[in-house]
């Protein structure tokens, strides 16, 4: 299918320039539509907005200048480009000031005129592209998008509206899954600061000399590798909000530099002497006990009552199994749009299989469940029977502890080979590594967390195991 042809409106009270115009840009092949004053040009745009308008500044009654105002107000999709004389260059600065894409020098010179054209409609192009994305994220995680009907739930969401539209910092923590991200584009979006960047930071996924680098920024030169002075994400969630995701992961040095930036707004880039200073909405969220953190010396006290201001506490989804089925439907429901299939229907059998498994990735793990029984159904009709995840013939529901030993059947046996039993338990230690970082996202940190090692054990075991990115297999 074909592009539509660009529509350019030319307003200017001189037949020679409108005849000019109309010749070349007809040529380079654009829809032009004539009129000698603004008067008309307005009552066009009333009838048809356009893409461009290119208006003379100097005009009997209404000026290009009121024109312009007038069409930022009621038609902000058209770009507004001037044209002035040469003694008037006064004019086309004031237009830019207030709003113009561009302006030109008359008398116009055809590829001049051509090429400002064009760049006026790649940014009209890129300005509603732009647009679209900001839509679509917020529908995707504006405040409908936190679903549940449970009194827990209700609090969280009594906390958002609270908190959002101020300055105050807030701790959102629960279990992985639970949709503490989530969380943080709610407030956002519910925030002033909606039209202003969110950036966001997964503090678990960086090593400690690049995670500072990324949060402060750095100066050329400030270590080998750093040929450009870098922007940090403070600099660039200057104005909106910054989410710092898996707190809890910071080392110590960077906990010091964070509290002194959230503590006076402003920092010096890694290699740097100048102090940068910022407007930033800082919301944080983990999986951890900061208390206990913090009793074991591993998290500094005055750092965590500094982000604790205002704590939200997300309940797992074992807490709230009422809302499964409002859950469960939703996602069918998003994914269903998402494949171009028809939405099926979860039967009761269905909806008490869900009912039955403690969810230990809670909300995401419903999520990608629903997916996937949505992609095998087919879309439509009736789905009676669930497959629930491979964990549940581990760990039955009613085992709330979530401890399971190794098994004790004696048919294990059979799966000894030449290698005996060395060879059988890394084949265990290999499965239960790979799911770990399915599980996590491919986020190490959290894997071996979930594994109760330390990362550096974690990598050791990778690099024996011989274990690479091709065998974990990311949802």
């Amino acid at each position: 299918m074909s592009s539509p042809t660009p529509s350019i409106l030319v307003c200017d009270d001189d037949r020679a320039v409108r005849s000019a115009l109309n010749v070349n840009l007809t040529k380079a092949g654009y829809a032009v539509t004539l009129c000698d004053s603004a008067e008309e040009a307005l009552e066009r745009l009333r009838a048809e907005p356009v893409d461009v308008l290119l208006t003379d500044v100097k005009m009997p009654g209404i000026t290009g200048l009121d024109l312009l105002l007038e069409v930022r107000t009621h038609w902000p999709d058209t770009r507004v480009v001037i044209m002035t004389g040469f003694g008037s260059v006064t004019d086309a600065v004031n237009a830019m000031k207030a709003g113009a894409s561009d302006y030109l020098i008359k008398p116009i010179a055809r590829d001049e005129l051509l090429l400002l054209l064009q760049r006026a409609l790649e940014t009209r192009a890129l300005a509603r592209e732009v647009r679209q994305l900001r839509q679509e994220v917020e529908a995707r995680y504006g405040f409908s998008n936190l679903i549940g009907a449970t009194p827990a739930m209700h609090e969280v969401y009594e906390q958002v509206q609270a908190v959002a539209d101020s300055k105050t910092l807030v701790l959102v923590t629960g279990e992985t899954g639970t949709g503490k991200e989530l969380i943080a584009h709610a407030i956002h979006y519910r925030s002033s600061r909606a039209r202003s960047p969110l950036v966001v930071v997964n503090c678990g996924a960086l090593p400690e000399n690049l995670l500072e680098s990324e949060l402060f920024g750095h100066e050329k030169g400030a270590f080998t590798g750093a040929i450009r002075t870098h922007q940090g994400k403070f600099e660039q969630a200057d104005g909106g909000t910054l989410f710092l995701d898996e707190i809890g992961e910071i080392p110590a040095p960077v906990q010091v530099r964070l509290l002194r930036v959230l503590e006076g707004g402003a920092f010096t880039r890694v290699g740097g002497e100048r102090g940068v200073k910022v407007d930033v909405r800082v919301i944080a969220a983990t999986n951890r006990d900061l208390r206990a953190e913090v009793r074991a010396g591993s998290f500094r006290a005055d750092l965590f009552y500094r982000l604790n201001v205002f704590p939200i506490r997300l309940p797992p989804l074992r807490e709230r199994a009422e809302d499964i089925p409002l859950l469960a439907t939703h996602f069918l429901e998003r994914y269903a749009e998402r494949h171009g299939r028809p939405a099926p229907r979860l039967c009761d059998e269905a909806m008490a299989q869900l009912r039955s498994w403690r969810w230990p990735g809670n909300v995401r793990e419903l999520e990608h469940l629903m997916e996937r029984t949505l992609l095998l159904s087919g879309g439509g009709g009736e789905i009676r029977s669930i497959r629930l995840p491979e964990e549940a013939e581990l760990v039955p529901a009613e085992d709330s502890t979530g401890e399971s030993g190794p098994p004790t059947d004696a048919s294990r046996l059979d799966e000894l080979d030449a290698g005996g039993l060395p060879a059988l338990l890394d084949r265990w230690e290999r499965a239960l590594i790979v799911e770990a970082m399915e599980a996590e996202g491919g986020v190490q940190a959290r894997a071996a967390r979930r594994l109760g090692i330390s990362r550096s054990n974690l990598n050791y075991r990778i690099g024996r195991l011989g274990i690479t990115l091709q065998d974990v297999k990311f949802a």
